[in-house]
């Protein structure tokens, strides 16, 4: 398990953390003492999620709050909202394996929308709390399937062939060019804060979209049932952007993930070649502003 230092004094925002891998990180946090915003779209669920946090942790600062990163104006209602510094904020929600194409109310493919775009928006409109930061860190949560995704489809999954794990790779794909192509637009900017990417490897999760059909298909099917048996346990899953959150020394747009790939120790990954083309990266951070109408200022 990744030794976590103390995080007493620090603030923590996660996505999607009522569950998984969201949720192991999120009582990480609160056990080493730092104030933890758990961002869900089912806040039911995720008062649940708190309250099982600060039973393990009677000590522990817990919010919930409401966050829907399908549908832009809940986002920008919760950056609204939102006051106060951000140390930590965990781009960790996500939809998996959605069975066909489904698009957000904003028009945007369904697990691109939610993985990347409503993310991108969300750390755009938080920037602002993170500069009260001494040393902000922004942690985007992509995968290995991004290695098999190949080149950025500029289409972005609205149009085009669709099958649910190509499009799958294609925003995990887009979660790490965004960490890749924020961290050097705040190099360039002279910022404090820093930009990581991080990906759990093979684990047991509850991230597959059960939502958007009653009755999967069969690569659904036995994808689910696959990693139930053969993937790692969600706490397990979460130590590497636990690391990349927590880790003194962590550096801006790196990538980590578990020693052995599917499983293992945090460590460094490698980002395939495509998410390291900067002029692919470099356009999907301009098509991701106008999409979402958001300006970093970067």
């Amino acid at each position: 398990m990744h030794s976590i230092p103390s995080q007493a004094g620090k603030r923590a925002l996660i996505t999607g953390a009522n569950t998984g891998l969201g949720y192991q990180s999120a009582l990480a946090l609160a056990g080493a003492g730092a104030e933890v915003v758990i961002a869900v779209r089912d806040t039911a669920k995720g008062d649940k999620a708190a309250r099982a946090i600060i039973a393990a942790h009677p000590r522990a600062s817990v919010e919930v709050a409401k966050l829907d990163l399908a549908d832009l104006a809940s986002v920008r209602d919760f950056a609204a909202g939102f006051s106060g510094s951000i140390d930590i904020l965990m781009a960790n929600a996500g939809l998996m394996l959605v069975p066909t194409r489904t698009l957000t109310v904003d028009g945007f493919e369904m697990q691109m929308g939610v993985n990347h775009l409503g993310h991108y928006a969300l750390i755009g409109h938080l920037l602002p709390n993170l500069r009260k930061a001494p040393a902000a860190r922004v942690v985007s949560l992509s995968s290995m399937a991004h290695l098999q995704a190949g080149r950025l489809d500029r289409r972005l999954g609205v149009e085009g062939p669709y099958t649910p794990m190509g499009q799958y790779g294609q925003s995990k794909l887009a979660n790490a060019m965004f960490a890749i192509e924020f961290d050097r637009r705040l190099r360039a900017a002279g910022e404090s804060t820093i930009a990581l990417a991080a990906h759990p490897g093979w684990s047991a999760t509850d991230l597959f979209g059960r939502k958007y059909t009653d009755k999967p298909n069969a690569w659904v099917f036995f994808s689910r049932k696959m990693t139930a048996v053969l993937g790692s346990s969600p706490a397990k899953g979460a130590q590497s952007q636990i690391a990349a959150a927590t880790a003194p020394g962590a550096e801006g747009g790196s990538y980590l993930g578990p020693k052995y790939t599917i499983r293992g120790a945090p460590g460094v990954a490698q980002f395939s070649k495509f998410a390291l083309d900067a002029d692919d990266g470099a356009w999907l951070w301009e098509e991701s502003a106008r999409l979402t109408d958001t300006d970093f200022g970067l």
